[in-house]
């Protein structure tokens, strides 16, 4: 009996040893956990409910070269409230002044938020939504509210912030003002402006802040300040006129609408300086109606038929092989090349004629026959000269997706065939973007030097300039000022002439030059054919202002689709719209600037203007947009509160007026 207790106590002991030893092993470990490993551990369970958070610095603002507002970051506001933080004694002090507050913002009764508050409390929500979305002058309103005007470690305050990109002007321009986001990936998407300098001034530096994980994948400030405030970014201002752009905007879209067009662009540029005044890019859903879809104008390669033609003549002027003067037989307007036809759109052609009457009327056999005549035995020289002229270089324009001009090479086996010199003369086979052949035709404009589209004109810091944008040469001389009076004269005779393409533009008040373009599009597919209707050209004819380019795509092919009907009258309104659709006559005979020449007396004018050396003109019963383009092309600072025609001006007309000097329209 005595050696079964002695065998049952031995059981015992080692039991009470084992345990002993567990305890000491549970003991250390926890003294290790603490001691020895303790700051691993608790830097740990900080990363898992502590947390720094980016906080995204307002990006700068995107002005027009008058300083309206085109794009701006807008902060907006979460308003939470975390239940359980207040103590029992707040909580019942405040909860029904807290309540009429919210009840002032909401429209709920007292009874009701004070119930959903209660319950919020009951709950343990920590994470309570009171608004959302709202704006920073609301936003102060709520951190006045009772209860809330404790702050965070008191009142139970979470304010979350986020940052909105808002265009005040709506849809115009929109594609090219543009935006930068970030994806999932933390890859940035940048189209426009707004994208192609976010990095390197818009975006600014990001703050941080601290934010506690309270459960359910809910995180909550820490604080009701930011640890890292963030920085803004630079403002930049643009070259975009508001009101040139709003003439360009709704002429391109009343024209779009009358042809049913798939889409279309416009771009206005001033010619000296190349700046970019306007440009409307417009893409049509599925709904019928019309938006800026896609920046077609820098991004959409595509041939563009007869616009080309100035390209073309200019080549061969400057090699001395042809002179406006020549004759060409137009061959009954059908030429054939490797059982490939050219025809020109009369019927039977427009037999022997002068190179300038073939550009002015665009006869394709007429401008084919002689580019084939005095290149076809060495295309090199014909297509280094268009090299020579820039014309297969990018634009290296900052806004991204910049179309890849294409002319190809008689060295490049690949893209010459037997044919490529003759489809190129009339403008097949070739491919450049709107933006591309416009930079050409304001070379022209500009007495041979060809100017780099700009769209900065600076970017500033509140009032201080930290980047000016100056004029950049891309070719000093693209040809000889020889060449470019002859093609100026062509481009002037297209309008001028009765037998010109684009005479129905013609304006005995105001004078323009340009070229039509109706170009083939799907031409292999005859049951897909289309059209790509343009007009490219500047304005006023003897002493160009602007340059300005109109490309429609898919007219409704029943309504019409030749440049001159579809694209040319987008062109004459913007013309029109700018310089005549005002009492310009009225200004310039109060200066005594009186001539039998209507465009001299348009030039005089404008040289007087540049001086600001002028009068007040009469612009009541006008249009308001027509009324501030005037005016402020004579550099007055205008202010009105609405749309519609003047009713009243604040300096009468015949008064004198000097450079930013305010005037005050009444609607």
């Amino acid at each position: 009996m005595a050696g079964v207790e002695k065998n049952i106590l031995n059981r015992l002991y080692f039991v009470a040893g084992c345990m002993f030893v567990f305890a000491l092993a549970v003991v250390f470990k926890l003294v290790s956990i603490q001691v020895v490993q303790g700051d691993k551990y608790r830097a740990k369970a900080e990363e898992s409910t502590i947390d720094r958070v980016v906080i995204p610095a307002n990006r700068g603002n995107v002005y027009s070269a008058d300083g309206s507002l085109l794009a701006t970051s807008v902060p907006k506001y979460d308003i939470r409230f975390d239940a359980v933080t207040p103590s029992t004694k707040t909580f019942e002090k405040y909860v029904k002044a807290f309540s009429d507050s919210l009840s002032n913002y909401n429209g709920k009764s007292v009874a009701a938020n004070e119930k959903n508050l209660r319950k919020a409390r009951k709950n343990k929500n920590r994470y309570y939504l009171i608004a959302r979305d709202i704006g920073y002058s609301e936003y102060l309103r709520f951190r006045s509210f009772p209860m809330l005007s404790l702050g965070a470690f008191k009142g139970g305050l979470i304010v979350e912030q986020t940052t909105k990109r808002e265009h005040p002007m709506g849809g115009i321009a929109q594609r090219t003002i543009g935006y930068e986001r970030q994806d999932a990936d933390g890859n940035y998407t940048r189209p426009g402006l707004d994208g192609a300098y976010g990095i390197k001034y818009l975006r600014g530096t990001d703050g941080s802040r601290l934010k506690q994980k309270i459960g359910k994948g809910r995180w909550k400030p820490i604080a009701d300040y930011n640890e890292v405030e963030p920085k803004d970014g630079y403002d930049v201002y643009t070259t975009i006129d508001v009101n040139i752009q709003d003439i360009a905007h709704h002429a391109l879209l009343e024209q779009l609408e009358k042809y049913k067009a798939d889409h279309g662009c416009v771009v206005v540029m001033e010619t000296k300086s190349g700046e970019i005044k306007a440009i409307s890019n417009l893409g049509r859903n599925k709904n019928g109606h019309y938006y800026e879809r896609l920046n077609y104008a820098v991004g959409e390669s595509h041939e563009p038929g007869s616009t080309f033609k100035l390209m073309a003549v200019t080549a061969a002027l400057e090699d001395k092989v042809i002179d406006t003067s020549d004759v060409v037989d137009t061959k009954k307007g059908v030429l054939s090349f490797y059982g490939k036809k050219v025809r020109d759109s009369r019927r039977g052609g427009y037999g022997k004629i002068s190179i300038s009457k073939a550009f002015e009327v665009s006869s394709n056999t007429g401008i084919v026959t002689a580019i084939d005549q005095h290149y076809r035995k060495n295309p090199k020289q014909f297509v280094d000269r268009l090299y020579a002229m820039n014309l297969n270089q990018l634009l290296d324009i900052p806004i991204i997706g910049e179309g890849k001009p294409f002319i190809p090479h008689p060295d490049n086996k690949k893209s010459w065939s037997g044919i490529a010199l003759q489809w190129m003369a009339y403008g097949y086979g070739v491919s450049f973007t709107p933006l591309q052949t416009l930079t050409f035709y304001n070379a022209i404009a500009n007495e041979g030097v060809m100017v780099k589209p700009q769209f900065l004109k600076e970017v500033k810091s509140f009032d201080e300039v930290v980047v000016p944008f100056k004029k950049e040469v891309i070719n000093p001389q693209i040809c000889s000022k020889e060449t470019v009076a002859k093609v100026k004269k062509l481009l002037q005779n297209v309008v001028e002439k009765p037998h010109g393409t684009g005479h129905g533009l013609y304006s005995k008040s105001f004078s323009m030059a340009g070229k039509t373009g109706t170009c083939q599009k799907d031409y292999v597919n005859k049951e897909k054919l289309n059209y790509i209707s343009s007009f490219a050209g500047f304005f006023p004819a003897e002493s160009p202002k602007y340059s300005c380019i109109v490309v429609i795509h898919e007219p409704d092919k029943t309504v019409g689709y030749y440049g001159a009907d579809v694209s040319g009258p987008v062109f004459k309104k913007i013309a029109q719209k700018i310089f005549t659709d005002n009492p310009m006559v009225d200004t310039i005979e109060k200066l005594e600037v009186v001539d039998e020449n209507v465009e001299s007396r348009f030039n005089k004018y404008f040289e007087l203007a540049e001086k600001h050396i002028t009068i007040m003109p009469n612009v009541v019963g006008l249009p308001a947009m027509d009324a501030v383009a005037l005016l402020e092309n004579m550099g007055l600072k205008v202010k009105m509160n609405q749309v519609g025609k003047i009713k009243k001006q604040s300096i009468k007309r015949g008064d004198k007026v000097r450079r930013n000097q305010e005037v005050i329209l009444e609607i």
